[in-house]
Order: C-alpha cells, then structure tokens, then sequence
C-alpha cells in the first residue's frame, strides 16, 4: 500500500469519526448529569426561556440544558474567545458574521463554564484537535442541537468548526484544525473561529503531541478556561 493510499484511508476515516462525534444528545445529557460534578446544575425550563448567561462571567458552572440558548449576542458586536489550554493559549476571532446560532451557542456555553476543566478526547495528527465533551467520551453534550451554519469559506489551519453526528447535529463537540489534511476537509461542519496568526504556533504544540492514528492525543490536551471577550 502506497503512502499516499494510506493518507487517504486515514482522511476518510478520520472524517467519518468527526461524523459520529456527537452521538444522541439525548443520552449525552443523560452521561453528562451522571458524571458532572456537584457544582454543576441543570438549567430548568423556565430558566431555559431567558438562559443568557451573565456576560461577565458570573454565572454558576452548567454542563446540562434543556433547550438551545435564545439570542444572546448583542447586535453589531463581535467577539473573541480566549482558550487557555494545559499547552498554550489560543485567542480565536469568532465569526458571528457567517455562522450566528454556533456562535451564539458557544459564546452561552463558554460563559457557563461548560468547556472549562474539560480534557479534548481527539487528536489526530495533521488533521485535527476536537473538544467540547465535558465526559471526554465522544458521546457527550449539551442536551441540545441546533441547526447547520456551512461555509462557503476554505478551512485553513487555525480554524474552529462544530463537529457533528451528521447534518444540524451540533451541540457542543467542536475540533480545531491542525494539518493540511483538516484543512482539506468538505464544507460539511459549520465554520466559526480563527485561532490569530500570532497563535499558531499552539496550533502546532497540539499538533505535536496528537495521534498519529485516529484516538486520543498521545498526551493530555486539557482546557483550562474559555473567556469571552466582547466589542
């Protein structure tokens, strides 16, 4: 078999497991409330109505909902995450502009605390690091979906898509392009952040420690915290 050959199957292959990533979000809610800490708490219903967590940071740590957020973006505003990782921060300008709902959605999360303390359960060398699991098992979620923004833009390395477990699937699970191989991959994931050129270098610390087969990184890839930035 030819190294080419073998790339290829390897690409197909890792594309089909970013396919499956999210699982039944049913069930992840169900692991995640199993697993979570004590200090995490589910959102009500009646919460669930107006779930937009404070923008200054002061929400309590959540890692189960009942519902997708409502619009909590403040209109004409953009906005930044910083992700402080066990291996480098990345600081990432989030596209609001091309895909609204993913970032209205990790914006809510990030400032529920939800990625925080999490481990990314994926990492596959010159392809991509995917995280957004809070159970580290592939399977986990918000306890809700939302529907595709895809890009009619390139990938590139640095850049930030939901994975998802087939079309408008997206719940929390998202994987930061590492390779050529991830950069290469279809318009099929809604694109919605890019790590800043002065980053990329973190991009290629992940990268270095990932697995050259499709698994978990080869060492832990933790996220520390996730700020929210806004202007």
């Amino acid at each position: 078999m030819t190294r080419a050959l073998r790339r290829s199957i390897l690409l197909a292959l890792a594309t089909a497991s970013l396919l499956s990533a999210c699982g039944d979000d049913s069930q992840a809610a169900t692991n995640t409330a199993d697993t979570a800490d004590t200090a995490v708490t589910s959102v009500t219903s009646a919460e669930a109505a107006d779930g937009c967590a404070p923008a200054d940071g002061s929400a309590a740590k959540q890692q189960t909902f009942t519902a997708a957020p409502p619009v909590c973006l403040e209109k004409g505003a953009s906005y930044a995450a910083v992700i402080e990782t066990n291996r480098g921060t990345l600081h990432v300008t989030l596209r609001a502009d091309i895909a609204p709902q993913t970032v209205n959605s990790f914006v809510n999360l990030a400032r529920y605390h939800y990625f925080d303390g999490t481990t990314c359960h994926r990492a596959i060398q010159g392809f991509v690091v995917q995280c957004g699991d809070p159970t580290a098992t592939g399977q986990g979620g918000p306890g809700y979906e939302f529907s595709d923004e895809l890009p009619t833009e390139a990938y590139q390395v640095g850049s930030i898509a939901m994975a998802n477990a087939g079309p408008n699937t997206n719940g929390s699970q998202f994987f930061i392009i590492t390779g050529a191989n991830g950069a290469a991959l279809p318009p099929n994931y809604s694109l919605f952040g890019q790590v800043d050129a002065a980053d990329l270098s973190v991009v290629g610390d992940l990268d270095a420690v990932a697995n050259p087969a499709d698994g978990p990184p080869l060492q832990p890839i933790d996220i520390v915290k996730v700020t929210i930035t806004e202007q």
